[in-house]
């Protein structure tokens, strides 16, 4: 995707007519101010040669506006009305983010009502107007250290034009929707419905989904919590294997279309000897196949431990009728079961070969998403809100808040949701991963890497 500066322009409301509440914590000492200038950007990319490709100067090139307060807002704190809503499936985090918002509206802007949408999107239709609850410091005091989120969720679009009219029934001046590439989506459409009415509300969103496959930001918060959890997991199916003849140990991660839970947790327990991923196909038969390579490693090593993302070998589910064939109220295919087909394979194949696998199974996907954030995530959270407050507040509005190399920044929303960030299958993280197992570029494709030499 080629982008240009405008593609990374971020709509504003008007001019922004009020000074800051924050003047005083800003400018402590009368040294430098901590307000984010408003010509102040993050470069799309950082390395020269990304640079030299577009052949012009770096002021020229597309880059991000920082996130952060602004000297002078758009809204009057005193008068304003805020809505936050959680969606899509469960993530560490979605507290953190919840209470970092109520507080940075309430202390620091002055903000006096603010509105929490219970069960998702759902809450913004008329008919559910009971769903509408009022949130003050006392409501969100220590949520940071339950997993799930006080608010609920839940997943499927509703009417854009009905969610609008309750925003406007309820004097909604700004709308915080904190959710994954749907949760995006349904923003995007509220914004579109907001401005072809001429509204006055803004729109911003923070981005979370614990695959990490949300684009233009560093890492999803909540995304570390979650493969730490998943290191727990992968620790308890090795101890499983190693205690058994030829064992055979599974975990299945989530990772729907992208490998960056599995492949980060299998870094970190180092107990991984196998890694499947939806970026890189495998095939199962065949001397180069996936089920030799599990043969020759119980027979070297005496277990294999294999990760595997719910998203890979898909294609190998082709000929089963429930692969593929429906959608969830998101609208995200439905995918098969290939720990399922693994488990059947894996168990035939290595007692054909004379061998008696005793297989350990294990998808930890709810125990996973549904922790409280780590001590990492905590911070992320909390930097997030803020950074949503102060976008909104200054009159941003279709737009995500989001770290881009190792900065905050305002992304357009239809940027959150142009494509899917994946493992590159050609890039150096995923060269640990095969530098850590030993395990071939490809199963049955792409034939041995080049480092692999026996069994880690």
């Amino acid at each position: 995707m080629t982008l240009h500066r405008d593609d990374l322009r971020v709509r504003e409301l008007g001019e922004c007519r009020y000074d800051s509440p924050m003047a005083g914590l800003l400018t402590a000492k009368q040294t430098s101010p901590h307000y984010v200038a408003e010509g102040d950007r993050v470069l799309l990319e950082d390395t020269v040669s990304m640079l030299a490709e577009h052949d012009r100067p770096s002021v020229e090139a597309a880059s991000f506006e920082a996130a952060g307060p602004r000297r002078r807002i758009y809204f009057r704190p005193e008068g304003v009305t805020a809505g936050i809503v959680t969606c899509g499936g469960l993530c560490p985090g979605l507290n953190n983010v919840i209470r970092g918002l109520v507080q940075e509206l309430t202390v620091h802007y002055g903000v006096e009502r603010i509105l929490g949408f219970r069960n998702g999107l759902e809450g913004l239709t008329a008919a559910r107007v009971d769903d509408t609850v009022e949130l003050t410091l006392d409501d969100v005091r220590d949520i940071q250290n339950s997993g799930g989120t006080i608010l609920g969720s839940s997943r499927g679009g509703h009417d854009p034009d009905e969610m609008v009219d309750s925003l406007v029934s309820r004097g909604v001046d700004m709308l915080f929707v904190v959710g994954g590439d749907g949760g995006m989506r349904a923003a995007t459409c509220i914004s579109t419905a907001i401005r072809a009415r001429g509204l006055d509300i803004a729109v911003i969103g923070v981005p979370k989904t614990i695959d990490n496959d949300l684009p233009f930001t560093d890492q999803s918060f909540g995304f570390q919590s979650a493969f730490a959890r998943a290191t727990e997991f992968i620790t308890a199916v090795a101890v499983e294997a190693a205690a058994s003849r030829d064992g055979v140990g599974i975990v299945k991660l989530m990772g729907r279309h992208s490998g960056f839970i599995a492949s980060y947790a299998a870094l970190a327990s180092s107990l991984a000897d196998i890694v499947l991923i939806p970026e890189v196909p495998f095939a199962l038969d065949g001397d180069d196949g996936l089920l030799a390579h599990v043969e020759r490693h119980v027979r070297t090593a005496g277990h294999v431990v294999i990760v595997l993302a719910e998203g890979a070998g898909q294609d190998l589910l082709a000929e089963h009728p429930a692969a593929g064939s429906a959608t969830d109220a998101s609208g995200n295919v439905r995918l098969g079961d290939v720990a399922e087909l693994l488990r059947e394979r894996v168990g035939t194949h290595l007692t054909d070969a004379g061998l008696a696998p005793t297989i350990r199974y294990i998808d930890p996907s709810y125990a996973i998403r549904s922790v409280a954030a780590n001590a990492y995530d905590s911070v992320y959270c909390l930097r997030l809100a803020h950074a949503a407050v102060h976008a909104a507040m200054a009159g941003r509005t279709e737009a995500a808040v989001a770290r881009w190399r190792r900065r905050f920044v305002h992304v357009p929303l239809t940027l959150m949701t142009s494509r899917r960030n994946q493992v590159d299958p050609n890039g150096d993280m995923w060269l640990s991963v095969l530098e850590a197992t030993c395990q071939p570029a490809g199963f049955g494709a792409a034939g041995a890497h080049p480092l692999h030499a026996g069994f880690c």
